[in-house]
């Protein structure tokens, strides 16, 4: 088995669809100029809200980025 070394960064993504949009939207950008990405993790969701309507989500992520060999 061979010892895998991760970078992390943070990144925060919006959508007017949903929370889990917004994940796929940042990672979606990210892989474009990223590699090794292999794990996320959820650390802020936050919503803006105007009329009592929710108008668009925004999460932020830490990104788990594989170190190449």
């Amino acid at each position: 088995m061979s010892e895998h070394v991760y970078k992390q960064i943070e990144l925060t993504g919006s959508s007017t669809q949903s929370s889990d949009d917004a994940v796929r939207v940042a990672l979606a950008k990210a892989s474009k100029t990223l590699r090794n990405m292999h794990w996320f993790e959820v650390t802020e969701t936050r919503g803006h809200i105007e009329n009592g309507q929710i108008l668009h989500w925004q999460v932020t992520i830490k990104v788990g980025l594989r170190i190449e060999d």
